[in-house]
C-alpha cells in the first residue's frame, strides 16, 4: 500500500478532521460523505475476506460452501431466494464469503479500532473508500443498473436482474472491480451498524491489491496506539459501543466487560 495514503492522527480533535474531510457535496450543498469506513484494530491487518483464510483453494470452495449452506439453513433462514442475499445472511451468521463488512459511519469503524483491548500496544487503522467514485469501474451494465436507480450502492434487488450469480459476476468485466452492497435488515445489528458490505469480482481478487492499483479512491487514518485510550472513552461517551451496537445481552456483557477494565 501507497504510505502517501496513510494520515496519522494526532489528536482526537484531528481524528475528527481526517475523517470527516470529504462531507461536503457542493452538489446539494450539504454534509454528505461518498466514503464508507472500516475499522481494524492492528494497521498492519489488510482487506483479507474470511474466506481467503479458509485454504489456498477457497475459490473453489466458495460456491460449495454457499450452497450447502443454502441447503441446511432453510429451517432457520428464508431469504429472497437470491445469491445476493443468502450471501449476506451467510456472512451475518459467520459463513467465510468473499465480503466485507463496512459502515456509512466513521464512529462505527473508529468503534472496531478500538474495541479489543488485548491490541492497545499496537496502532489501529480506519480505512475509508469512496464508494462514489468506485463506482466508475463497474462494469457499464451494472453502471446503468445503478444510474436508472438513482443509486451509488447495490441492494440485492437491484444488483439480482443484472447479475444473478457469482460466476456471471466475474464475467460482465476482465477487469477486477469492486461492488458495495447494502444486505437487507436481517436483524438490528446491521441497522445500529450502519452496515454495508463490499465484494470483488471473483474470489481471488484482492481488495487491498485493488486499492492499490487505484490510489485516488481510499485513504488510511492510522490512529496511534497512544490515542487509542482518549478514542475510546469519547466514542463511550457518546454511546459508541456494544451496548448499542449490539443489542441484546452479549453486547451489553461485551460492553460491561471493557468499561470495568483498568489499564
Amino acid at each position: 500500500m501507497r504510505k502517501e495514503n496513510d494520515i496519522i492522527a494526532e489528536s482526537w480533535l484531528h481524528l475528527q478532521e481526517v475523517l470527516f474531510q470529504h462531507s461536503w457535496n457542493s452538489e446539494i450543498g450539504r454534509f454528505r460523505s461518498s466514503y464508507v469506513f472500516r475499522g481494524a484494530c492492528c494497521k498492519e491487518y489488510w482487506l483479507d475476506t474470511s474466506i481467503s483464510r479458509i485454504g489456498s483453494r477457497y475459490d473453489e470452495f466458495e460456491p460449495h460452501i454457499l450452497r450447502n449452506f443454502k441447503k441446511y439453513a432453510h429451517s432457520n433462514a428464508t431469504p429472497v431466494n437470491s445469491v445476493w442475499n443468502w450471501l449476506a445472511v451467510a456472512q451475518h451468521h459467520g459463513l467465510p464469503t468473499r465480503l466485507l463488512d463496512w459502515t456509512y459511519s466513521p464512529y462505527v469503524a473508529l468503534h472496531f479500532a478500538t474495541a479489543d483491548l488485548n491490541r492497545y500496544h499496537e496502532d489501529g487503522a480506519v480505512w475509508c473508500i469512496n464508494y462514489v467514485k468506485a463506482k466508475e469501474e463497474l462494469p457499464k451494465p451494472m453502471k446503468d443498473a445503478l444510474t436508472k436507480e438513482g443509486s451509488n450502492v447495490f441492494t440485492p434487488e437491484v444488483l439480482e436482474p443484472v447479475c444473478s450469480s457469482l460466476s456471471e459476476l466475474q464475467s460482465l468485466q476482465e477487469d477486477e472491480f469492486v461492488v458495495f452492497l447494502e444486505p437487507p435488515t436481517l436483524d438490528a445489528r446491521i441497522m445500529h451498524q450502519y452496515a454495508l458490505f463490499s465484494m470483488m469480482s471473483h474470489a481471488k481478487a484482492d481488495l487491498t491489491q485493488w486499492l492499490g492499483q487505484h490510489p485516488e479512491l481510499y485513504y488510511r487514518v492510522i490512529i496511534p496506539k497512544e490515542l487509542k485510550w482518549e478514542v475510546r472513552d469519547k466514542l463511550d461517551q457518546a454511546n459508541i459501543t456494544e451496548r448499542v451496537l449490539f443489542p441484546g445481552l452479549t453486547g451489553l456483557s461485551q460492553w460491561l466487560k471493557r468499561h470495568y477494565t483498568h489499564t
